[in-house]
């Protein structure tokens, strides 16, 4: 039987605990190897330290509201609602994974709003840190005696770390937090080999959120703490509960880890698929995080960072406006087929109403006229009603031709419209970008004569 005190040691005081350490440490291991996969792809270190400092406090808040908002205690309430202060503590454990990969991902976000770092690259760098620092943080539920599964009532599986002895039933349970933590390394060990042969961006990523979605999925049914979309279980029925193929089919409720497991899987899946069919080029990134550039230059592009910023969105501008543009073109072709089309329909019809006209005149017989002349003027009326029929479908498809027409020309209207206020758009994005470099070279003027001044 292994157990652990919860508090390290104190200080001034302050008592400091186990699980802190672990996630401070699993948090510095992912820094370490985000800096290391950066540099190999070419940026600068500060990329993932700046990245950090928007991403931790975001991570942890989402990570702890995740698990606040659906936790359940033994009576199927959230005790959060009861006892509000207990929210904040996070160092008693509660933080759940998916609040902190949401956290990540809009981190990464307001970053690219910032330096123009694809998100993908960046999801794509921090992946394998996240998941051995995953990997890592599990062994702060083992001090913390949380995250375990049910009993097991087999003497001989009775060993860790098969199962792990928990002191608040003094039973014996499944070391869940044990078996994600060997899944992640697992986990790990595949991204690490796959990160110079996926050529996707976003890709490496995107594996990430299929194994371990496919290890959570497997893992949670066991555990006895699950977040529950729908159902849950009385204390009583985690006692006895016993293990069986159903757990995985959701016999006993819905739990949130394994419906986002799936998400996560089918999500990983489509993406890979169509970025693979897409075949996109990556671009090379040009930026104050280039390992590339000098000190001097990255001092100048931070310098001129809003320039740069409003060149860039003049010029994504600038491209919406001539996409736009070719599909307004698109639309004014459909236009033209469509007018091609009622015409030839309009010219079928004057060929009905003709030969409609002569029949007619065929069908005139008089009293006299002969049993071989009422045959012919019989045909000829039989003729003008086929003939009549045809019409009448004729105009019925002028009609459908001038409404798709109509709706052409709106299409192509529309297409028009768009185009010129994006134009209009990137005009403006334009005359912004000339002030913000106007405003670049006042400064640096100003500068240099304030160095000027300076050395007189």
């Amino acid at each position: 039987m292994v157990s652990i005190d919860k508090v390290a040691f104190s200080a001034f005081g302050v008592d400091i605990h186990w699980y802190g350490i672990i996630i401070a440490f699993a948090l510095l291991v992912g820094v370490v190897l985000g800096v290391i996969e950066a540099k190999r792809r070419g940026f600068r270190s500060e990329v993932v330290l700046d990245l950090m400092l928007i991403a931790i406090p975001i991570c942890v808040i989402l990570a702890r509201v995740f698990y606040v908002v659906f936790a359940q205690d033994a009576s199927g309430e959230n005790p959060y609602w009861k006892n509000p202060g207990q929210i904040i503590a996070i160092w008693n454990g509660g933080l759940a994974i998916y609040g902190a990969v949401i956290g990540g991902v809009v981190a990464s976000f307001i970053f690219f709003k910032w330096t123009r770092v694809k998100v993908g690259t960046m999801m794509d760098i921090a992946a394998p840190s996240l998941v051995i620092a995953q990997a890592i943080g599990r062994w702060g539920n083992f001090v913390n005696q949380e995250a375990y599964g049910y009993v097991i009532n087999n003497p001989k599986l009775q060993w860790f770390p098969m199962a792990v002895y928990i002191q608040a039933d003094s039973m014996w349970h499944f070391a869940t937090f044990f078996y994600e933590s060997v899944w992640n390394v697992l986990v790990f060990i595949v991204l690490m080999i796959m990160r110079k042969r996926v050529k996707i961006r976003g890709g490496i990523f995107a594996l990430y959120l299929l194994f371990y979605g496919i290890g959570r999925f497997i893992i949670e049914p066991l555990r006895t703490d699950s977040l529950w979309l729908i159902g849950g279980q009385s204390a009583e029925q985690v006692a006895n509960m016993k293990i069986t193929f159903g757990l995985w089919f959701f016999n006993d409720g819905i739990r949130i880890s394994q419906v986002l497991s799936l998400v996560m899987i089918l999500g990983a899946i489509l993406y890979l698929v169509i970025m693979s069919a897409k075949k996109t080029d990556l671009e090379t990134y040009r930026g104050i995080y280039d390992a590339k550039l000098t000190p001097e230059e990255v001092k100048e592009l931070r310098a001129n960072a809003k320039q740069l910023r409003a060149q860039d969105k003049a010029e994504k501008a600038t491209k919406r406006a001539q996409a736009l543009d070719e599909r307004s073109d698109a639309a004014d072709e459909k236009v033209a087929k469509a007018q091609a089309k009622a015409e030839k329909a309009q010219k079928k019809l004057e060929e009905f109403e003709s030969e409609i006209k002569l029949s007619e005149i065929k069908a005139q017989v008089d009293e006299t006229a002969t049993d071989k002349e009422k045959k012919k003027a019989q045909k000829a009326q039989e003729k003008i009603n086929r003939l009549e029929d045809k019409t009448d479908l004729a105009k019925e498809k002028i009609e459908k031709v001038d409404e798709k027409l109509q709706k052409a020309e709106d299409k192509a209207k529309r297409a028009e419209f768009k185009a010129k206020e994006a134009e209009e758009k990137a005009l403006r994005k334009q005359a912004k970008a000339k002030k913000a470099e106007k405003a670049a070279l006042k400064a640096a003027e100003k500068a240099a004569e304030s160095k000027e001044d300076g050395e007189e």
